[in-house]
């Protein structure tokens, strides 16, 4: 790529760093949020919009897909016309969308409000881990990360907890519209305060784009088709037609001139293995929240507000130590750090293990400390690794794919917990389980609480293989680059080249 224009603008005070990185603070959450703000609405929306759980689901998975696919395009995007734009842009469609979805009359109109909604986050998303590396020192950078990985990751879980608060006590439709006041003030500061330092050449790979769109929704269907309806003909055609999909990708990618996924950012061992290891830190981890969730409601038959406020304290203590291990991981590089975490996260899943139909609740309190430590220390660490490892000119390509990869496994998490419950129970029941509008006793509570530990078993699995991951992802010194501005070209590829 080349530079296409430099603005020589002076530097920016810490005052002006601290607000835009409070405005990508916020944005992000908001983002986070709504990936999961709706779960605990599901029984409410259903009934309001006389629709089904089947078809409401979809709520969260099209917000899901069109962030993960389109964080690659944004970013890339952002790289060419401006960071800023599409940043500011994203929050205008997200804001205007969350408007649209509170009022939505049906079922289909709110899916499609949702999408939009997904697009917008996805352009916020996309551009945030670029625009926190345009601003801050590589020397600083960590302690930046420390907060926004923890507001895309604690933000999923904050979203389950305010979900049950305001559909309890307000109504379902305030899930979308508490986004119109924050995303407005959000707006106005990132108008003011966010302006971008460069503009990069490059083209879109539209091809490429709509390939993986496909084949990811492919598959997701046909997963959630496995978990709703079991094994059959179509689910099955549905899963086969999504891996294809994805070898054609793959297959566009290698001879397109500017792919959605520049395969040879993957050539740094430090970039690819963080990369890798954030698809299957979210494949693990976020399937042992919803199965919790389904533990808490349907065997121990608590409300969806109760269940989502025993969740809390570990992620108050994430809040609170992601910063400081984010300044940690400047000082000492990622893999211990974040290695560390992995295993913390792992531990917790165990404690999970000795979970039973009248197991004392402070195992899943201690569970959920221990998580939240873990998680702490590994998101802050991992993501600045990502970004500490790319090129300027493709900070948004790399801030993108850092989201893509990660939505792809709390994609597959979603999967795993729904498929193996339906193992369990009926399928049917196992939805009405995870959105608190059922219960199960006896031998049925039993048979969900054995294919819970299944569940966790693999998932310690897929921790476990993160861990590995980020061991062996190479040490790397980010104290070289002190006297460098992060949007030295030069230095980054002279780091980037040193840790191959």
């Amino acid at each position: 790529m080349h530079i296409l224009g430099n603005d020589n603008m002076s530097e920016r005070k810490p005052v002006h760093e601290n607000i835009i990185l409070g405005v990508i603070l916020v944005s992000v959450l908001m983002f986070s949020i709504d990936s999961t703000i709706v779960l605990l609405a599901f029984p409410a929306i259903v009934s309001s919009l006389h629709s089904n759980l089947a078809t409401i689901i979809w709520v969260i998975l099209i917000y899901m897909l069109i962030g993960a696919v389109a964080t690659t395009q944004f970013g890339k995007i952002g790289d060419i016309f401006g960071r800023s734009r599409i940043f500011i842009a994203g929050l205008l469609v997200f804001t205007i969308s969350s408007f649209l979805c509170g009022i939505a009359p049906t079922d289909v109109l709110l899916i499609i409000f949702r999408a939009v909604q997904g697009l917008g986050g996805a352009m916020v998303s996309a551009t945030s881990g670029a625009i926190i590396a345009d601003t801050f020192e590589r020397q600083r950078i960590g302690r930046a990360f420390g907060f926004t990985a923890m507001a895309y990751n604690v933000g999923s879980i904050l979203g389950i907890v305010l979900g049950g608060v305001i559909t309890t006590f307000i109504g379902w439709q305030y899930i979308f519209f508490i986004n119109v006041p924050i995303g407005i003030i959000a707006l106005v500061l990132a108008v003011r305060y966010i302006q971008d330092k460069q503009l990069f050449n490059a083209k879109l790979d539209i091809s490429g784009m709509a390939a993986l769109a496909l084949s990811l929704s492919s598959m997701l269907y046909g997963g959630i088709g496995f978990a709703s309806t079991g094994v059959t003909l179509i689910n099955e055609a549905f899963v086969a037609a999504g891996i294809l999909l994805l070898a054609i990708f793959y297959l566009i990618e290698k001879r397109a001139e500017s792919p959605t996924i520049p395969f040879d950012m993957f050539d740094n061992k430090v970039f690819r293995n963080s990369i890798l290891a954030a698809f299957l830190q979210g494949l693990g981890f976020l399937g042992v929240v919803f199965m919790l969730i389904m533990y808490l409601q349907g065997v121990r038959g608590f409300t969806p507000f109760y269940a989502s406020l025993l969740l809390v304290p570990g992620y108050v203590v994430s809040g609170i130590i992601a910063p400081y291990m984010g300044r940690l991981s400047d000082r000492q590089g990622a893999r211990i750090v974040a290695t560390l975490g992995i295993l913390l996260q792992l531990l917790g899943v165990i404690v999970y293990l000795f979970l039973a139909q009248n197991t004392t609740i402070y195992y899943v309190i201690l569970g959920s400390l221990i998580m939240g430590v873990g998680g702490a220390m590994f998101w802050p660490a991992n993501s600045s690794a990502v970004m500490a490892h790319a090129d300027p000119s493709r900070f948004g390509i790399a801030s993108g794919l850092s989201r893509l990869f990660s939505t792809m496994g709390m994609m597959g998490s979603f999967i795993i917990v729904f498929v193996v419950a339906a193992f369990s129970i009926p399928s049917s029941q196992a939805f009405e389980i995870f959105v608190g509008a059922s219960t199960i006793s006896g031998s049925v509570a039993g048979s969900f609480i054995t294919g819970m530990h299944y569940a966790f078993i693999a998932l310690i699995v897929v921790l476990a293989l993160a861990g590995v991951t980020s061991l062996v992802r190479g040490k790397e010194d980010r104290s070289g680059s002190s006297h460098h501005s992060p949007g030295s070209s030069s230095n980054v590829k002279a780091h980037v080249k040193k840790h191959k």
